[in-house]
């Protein structure tokens, strides 16, 4: 058998549950090849991270088996760092990348550095870094493993272009195995050469061949054929079920035919194509102004962002009244998820935000919601005076219903986690929306709903976000370039 038609990763009728009646895998069959490019698909709390623990022998099935091939070696680059690595240099990160002492680390750090083009010193510490430093410094603690398998969990998220493009000339050049899970179309459509599907009704995985672009057509070429050949035989069922009506009442012989008619009917209802039930989407929603301000909402004279290592204070002309959009632009560790940060707290000292001025802030890191929380508590906490039927409504909206309620946010996938902080923004009803890359671990067919509701949005709005096709979808009025900012003198 050639090298490239090795089966390296085989999953044998697996099955696996997350808690008590939560199935997530039902006799789940798939084959992994070496060299293979896989794109892994499904909707948010599908439990698609479950299957790369299951590969990475984090976790075991309840039933089945995952082989792998002997001496198989695998890294997981996750979508977020742990809290509990924030504190670490960034040497300690890379050494916490192994069980046993790796001597002499520091040319195999800069290396992986290099390849996901982040430079910086060894003894900086990761909470220091960008939401889109971290994303890079994560792709860098699979790579420095060497694995057979690279499993990567939404590694765009936080990249500025730059990044993204670095990232996916380097997965088209890697020779080894990669399995990516992301919502980037045209990041996928790069270099993936086949689909694993988990369709989170039937819990089983499909698998494709092609790259993802074809893939999805063929999908949903399939399932337009399943449901007009579906509404062929409904039309059938129903015109045998009128017969059978009209000669039962017509007793006698008559009777007998309407039997055969009702049979006729019956077989037709089997020979239907169980049609799989595409991904729920989140329902359209508005997010409301609860206070109708008039006058300046926001006043920004100066700002402060990062230049290389230092922190420097630039001036900034930004006058902001209620139904207008500013744009904040730059790449990855200038400083704009700590700039929105500073202006959600009022602590940014050149800018002034109006009094009496609510603010919804959603953090790219989620680090604004208590972990330890329901759902349910976290969603009444934000409520001026408790209406749990409204709650539960705005909720089931954002697909969080039944038991998800009572679950703790920590133990949410990061895209629930995302469709929590938009949930708690329309109950919130803020004056001003402060929007930190919205767009992040979100099902791509949530997306343009969200942009739909955020264009609609009366209120004053200041964005961060690196997708220009869900930019486009959002009327924006002015644009900060804090790149041009930096090179402008004080």
């Amino acid at each position: 058998m050639a090298e490239k038609e090795e089966t390296i990763v085989r999953f044998e009728d697996v099955s696996y549950e997350h808690a008590e009646n939560m199935p997530i895998l039902d006799t789940v069959n798939f084959k992994v090849r070496r060299g293979a490019k896989l794109t892994l698909m499904g909707q948010n709390g599908a439990g698609k991270s479950t299957i790369f623990q299951l590969i990475a022998g984090d976790i075991s099935p309840d039933s089945g088996h995952v082989f792998n091939a002997p001496k198989l070696s695998i890294a997981f680059a996750r979508q977020v760092i742990p809290r509990e690595e924030l504190e670490f240099s960034v040497r300690a990160f890379f050494e916490n990348c192994f069980n046993e002492k790796v001597y002499d680390i520091d040319p195999k750090i800069d290396a992986v550095l290099n390849a996901v083009n982040l430079h910086t010193k060894k003894e900086k510490l990761v909470k220091n870094f960008s939401g889109g430093q971290q994303a890079r410094l994560l792709l860098a603690s699979a790579l420095i493993q060497n694995p057979d398998v690279l499993l990567l969990d939404e590694p765009t998220n936080n990249l500025d272009k730059a990044g993204i493009l670095h990232l996916q000339n380097f997965l088209i050049d890697y020779k080894k195995t990669v399995i990516v899970i992301s919502h980037d179309s045209n990041f996928l459509n790069s270099f993936t050469q086949g689909v694993l599907y988990l369709d989170a009704f039937t819990k089983k995985i499909e698998q494709y061949v092609g790259n993802y672009k074809n893939v999805v057509e063929e999908i949903t070429l399939r399932v337009e054929k399943e449901k007009r050949k579906n509404a062929q035989f409904e039309k059938h069922i129903q015109d045998k079920k009128d017969k059978a009506n009209f000669f039962a009442n017509k007793g006698g012989r008559m009777r007998i035919l309407a039997k055969r008619m009702r049979e006729s009917a019956e077989e037709a209802e089997e020979s239907k194509v169980e049609v799989r039930r595409e991904d729920k989407t989140i329902r359209k929603f508005t997010i409301e102004v609860r206070d109708s301000h008039s006058g300046e909402i926001v006043h920004i004279d100066s700002l402060t962002i990062m230049n290389g290592h230092d922190v420097v204070k630039r001036t900034a002309y930004i006058s902001m009244r209620k139904g207008e959009r500013l744009l904040l632009i730059g790449p990855n560790g200038i400083g704009k998820s700590t700039l929105l940060e500073h202006l959600a707290k009022r602590t940014e000292k050149g800018a002034h935000i109006a009094e009496g001025v609510e603010v919804g802030y959603y953090r790219q890191d989620f680090s604004t919601l208590d972990f330890n929380k329901t759902v349910f508590d976290t969603l009444e906490s934000v409520m001026q005076k408790p209406d749990e039927q409204r709650l539960r409504s705005v909720a089931a909206g954002f697909l969080l219903t039944g038991d998800l309620m009572y679950s703790k946010v920590g133990s949410l996938s990061e895209g629930q986690k995302g469709l929590v902080s938009f949930a708690q923004l329309v109950l919130l009803k803020p004056t001003m929306l402060i929007l930190d890359e919205p767009t992040n671990h979100i099902n791509f067919r949530h997306v343009p709903v969200i942009a739909k509701a955020l264009n609609e949005y009366k209120g004053a709005m200041v964005l961060v976000s690196h997708v220009p096709e869900f930019v486009k979808q959002i009327r924006i009025d002015q644009i900060l370039d804090l790149e041009k900012l930096k090179l402008a003198k004080k």
